[in-house]
């Protein structure tokens, strides 16, 4: 349902997230791969000759369809199921880019899939994955992915897929004449919003709403990230925390679907860095499957915070990229259970061994899941001189930070948020 011109003006605004994601700039004879299902063949064609036109040796991977992946669920045994082709690590040792263009035409077909053979095939992915890590850390690798609209999604929506089509369109500006401009701009206030993040230095966030009330243990050599190109859209500013020091309660109102199932209500309790409990109103059975993929599967690997006046997005949208940038009337704030990002880490990123990542408690998994809240919120941070500071509430981050103004002392109990959790 897109346009030619708003086609034109995607493959302009992911070119900008590849190499926005990107360290050092692309030199010719680079390699990037490009991964689409047929449905997103009119982007993939757009972006196939910008790459040539650049000097760049595309590599097309067409996505499987959900009948293939349906049938490698319920048909495949533990060898099929943990297969990786020849070529792919070569590949992924040589690659420079990526560029994932993705378009679901069925969001719950797994449904009814055998218990656990997803997560065997996530876990025998899980090499490759490290491959491009570390090649994204030695600055040698980027990539970045956005989502087309589909009846699958506008149905699940509940929208028409035209009037979904208009809301994936402003959600990353293809409605301007020059969409990259707009993201420049964005991506120069969270920024300084970073920057001001980082000055402040919090040791701990606490996150209360209705039916939250989570503690967050920030960590040392951390840093805040935010609008990097790797996903697109996105408005959000978040870290990887230290797992241990994660206390109280998170709930989600908005659904996920995932693994092509859906799971929605859910409500995770921590103590002591560890979840301790996990339950769902739908699809329980499957988030509990998940959460046992590997020890980090139930640690946290992500907390972040969406200002609702950077984002566009004021609907749900029924798919995690566009949800977890949830603009709306209180802005989003989510966590992910899994694995961390190695980009929050303050120091070279190099230096960030299996040994370092267990010292300062970034989390490892073959599982990133998202969770997100929509509700009004407060969140504050915990200084190093033992005060605390509100940083965000009712979807806003505070003047101190959207503008550079001095920060203000947090209100006295009469006045804070109410928490339920």
């Amino acid at each position: 349902m897109l346009s030619e011109t708003e086609l034109e003006r995607f493959a302009r605004v992911l070119w900008w997230g590849l190499c926005t994601a990107r360290r050092e700039p692309f030199r010719r004879g680079d390699i990037v791969a490009l991964r689409h299902p047929p449905e997103a063949a009119r982007l993939a064609e757009r972006l196939y000759e910008l790459l040539l036109r650049r000097g760049l040796h595309p590599v097309l991977r067409c996505a499987p369809t959900p009948a293939m992946e349906r049938a490698l669920c319920r048909l495949g045994d533990g060898a099929q199921l943990d297969f990786i082709a020849p070529g792919e690590r070569e590949l992924a040792r040589r690659l420079n880019g990526t560029i994932s263009l993705l378009a679901p035409t069925a969001l719950t077909h797994l449904a009814d899939a055998p218990p656990g053979a997803l997560a065997r095939i996530q876990a025998a992915g899980a090499p490759l994955r490290r491959i491009l890590e570390d090649r994204e850390a030695q600055g040698r690798y980027s990539w970045t992915l956005c989502v087309l609209p589909t009846a699958a999604l506008a149905r699940r929506a509940g929208l028409s897929l035209r009037a979904y089509a208009r809301a994936a369109a402003r959600a990353c500006f293809l409605d301007r004449p020059d969409p990259v401009a707009a993201w420049r701009r964005i991506h120069r206030r969270v920024a300084a919003i970073r920057a001001r993040l980082d000055r402040l230095a919090p040791r701990e966030l606490r996150i209360e709403s209705a039916s939250c009330d989570l503690r967050v243990r920030v960590g040392e050599q951390r840093r805040w990230v935010g609008v990097t190109g790797r996903n697109l859209p996105s408005f959000e500013i978040f870290l990887s925390p230290d797992w241990r020091g994660t206390a109280g309660v998170f709930t989600a109102d908005l659904p996920s679907f995932r693994g092509g199932r859906i799971v929605g209500g859910v409500r995770l309790e921590f103590r002591d860095g560890r979840l301790r409990r996990a339950t769902a109103r739908e699809g329980q059975a499957f988030l509990r499957r998940q959460l046992a993929l590997d020890p980090g599967a139930s640690r946290l690997g992500e907390v972040s915070l969406t200002d609702r006046r950077l984002s566009p997005i004021d609907r749900f949208m029924a798919n995690t990229l566009y949800d977890e940038n949830f603009g709306g009337a209180f802005g989003n704030c989510h966590i992910a259970l899994g694995s961390s990002y190695r980009n929050t880490y303050a120091g070279d990123p190099r230096r960030l061994d299996g040994a370092a990542r267990k010292r300062l408690g970034f989390n490892d998994s073959a599982l990133h899941w998202d969770f997100v809240n929509g509700e009004p919120k407060r969140v504050t941070a915990l200084l190093a001189d033992g005060s605390r500071r509100t940083i965000y509430e009712n979807g806003e981050f505070c003047e101190a930070l959207w503008r550079g103004e001095p920060l203000r002392r947090r209100p006295r109990k009469g006045s804070e948020a109410r928490s339920g959790g």
